[in-house]
């Protein structure tokens, strides 16, 4: 009788989670996750920690199939060869195929300062530590939010609405992923919470001290106390044990999320990089990744070719606060159009989209297998064959120059 085919995912973020409950379609599969909580983190949610109006987490049992075994620790190591991967714990677990879906946090903080005194919000323990620091905080302390992506507007907005003094330093435009017209409404909404918002390329945080927060253009605001949320990272596993990674250190991938390296690892969210044209990082793209990843281990099992991947967008929602929200809406490609929708209608849809996020895994958790469509963005195929021409011309140039240098050498003098 053959052995169950043992499928280890890295990970119990929305990816993670999407693709360990998917794997339970099978019979013939061992699935163990692995995650370093022993609770499902709502990153969507975690501005709302900070603010005190969510807990942001939820039980594993109520969105991770039965047939899942989840381990609470951490890796530390993956040895691809030898197919085994060393945990915190200094045990190891064996696989046949792996699903790397380590999600994304916090990036290293190049500004001076800003990794001594700084509050990131990334993480559930960041998350945790920022409101701490709230609660403990003086009421007339100035806040500062660095960043100006979701994490820093909806952040600053929560603050602002229990009553924070919060100015927003955006290093940039506000809310870039937004259409105008959506950002014009971001903007009365921050500036009627009293937050407030400095853009432009002048607001370049150049140092972060004790209590200040100093622009480019010269500026010191008062900074007793300093949220960081300007840019993000994933974790360097991949880069460490050897595997390819892109420059922010996913994993990368051909684009049935398969690493370049092995075929036994795949990936998916955040930390994969699929033909080095990486998606939005978000739950978005993330609970169609999961999935996906393992349609691809289930048809490599299958001795099937498999598919490759496809992500549609609907846009990009932020809370302002508990009473307002926008929606801005996109083309499948992920490029904001004119339509938004703001306001309490606004607030109620990111609410809804929220919840309908953690039912969705429920959903996969009870019918594994039940979302079978992908929304497809059309627009990449294009993007792919525009990269690949890129890489074909400068690998042409990189032959073609040390022939032409042979060739000056051939006719110097002697």
């Amino acid at each position: 009788m053959a052995e169950n085919t043992e499928v280890v995912v890295i990970g119990g973020g929305y990816a993670g989670v999407m693709a360990a409950n998917r794997l339970t379609r099978r019979d013939d599969v061992n699935v163990t996750l692995i995650n370093p909580r022993r609770n499902f983190v709502e990153r969507i949610r975690l501005h709302q920690l900070v603010g005190g109006s969510d807990d942001a987490v939820v039980d594993y049992a109520t969105i991770l199939a039965g047939g899942v075994r989840l381990v609470v620790d951490t890796v530390t190591r993956i040895d691809a060869a030898g197919r085994r991967l060393t945990l915190a714990s200094d045990t190891t677990v064996r696989y046949d195929y792996l699903i790397y879906a380590v999600g994304s946090g916090s990036t290293d903080q190049q500004v001076p300062g800003a990794a001594e005194h700084a509050y990131p919000v990334a993480s559930l323990e960041e998350a945790e530590r920022l409101r701490r620091a709230v609660a403990t905080a003086p009421a007339t302390a100035a806040v500062t939010v660095v960043g100006a992506g979701p994490a820093g507007i909806e952040t600053a907005a929560e603050l602002a609405e229990a009553g924070r003094t919060v100015t927003l330093v955006c290093g940039g435009v506000l809310g870039p992923y937004l259409h105008p017209r959506g950002r014009r409404t971001v903007a009365r909404r921050l500036a009627k919470l009293g937050v407030t918002v400095l853009d432009g390329p002048d607001t370049k945080v150049t140092e972060v001290t004790r209590d200040a927060v100093r622009l480019a253009d010269g500026r010191a605001l008062p900074g007793e106390l300093t949220v960081w949320t300007a840019g993000f990272g994933v974790p360097d596993l991949a880069a460490r044990s050897g595997l390819s990674t892109d420059a922010l250190g996913r994993l990368l991938t051909d684009e049935t999320l398969t690493s370049v390296d092995d075929v036994h690892i795949v990936a998916a969210g955040d930390s994969a990089a699929p033909s080095d044209l990486p998606y939005r990082l978000g739950c978005q793209s993330a609970v169609q990744l999961g999935p996906q990843a393992t349609e691809t281990v289930l048809s490599r099992i299958a001795g099937e070719r498999p598919a490759p991947v496809e992500v549609g967008f609907a846009g990009q929602c932020l809370s302002l606060g508990r009473r307002a929200g926008v929606f801005q809406f996109s083309r499948r490609n992920d490029v904001a159009i004119p339509l938004y929708l703001g306001g309490r209608p606004g607030a109620k849809l990111k609410e809804l989209v929220c919840r309908s996020t953690v039912r969705q895994l429920a959903y996969e958790a009870r019918k594994p297998g039940a979302r079978s469509v992908w929304v497809k963005d059309d627009k990449r195929g294009p993007l792919l064959r525009a990269k690949q021409e890129e890489t074909r011309q400068d690998e042409a140039q990189d032959t073609a120059a040390p022939a032409a240098r042979r060739g000056m050498s051939d006719r110097s003098p002697r």
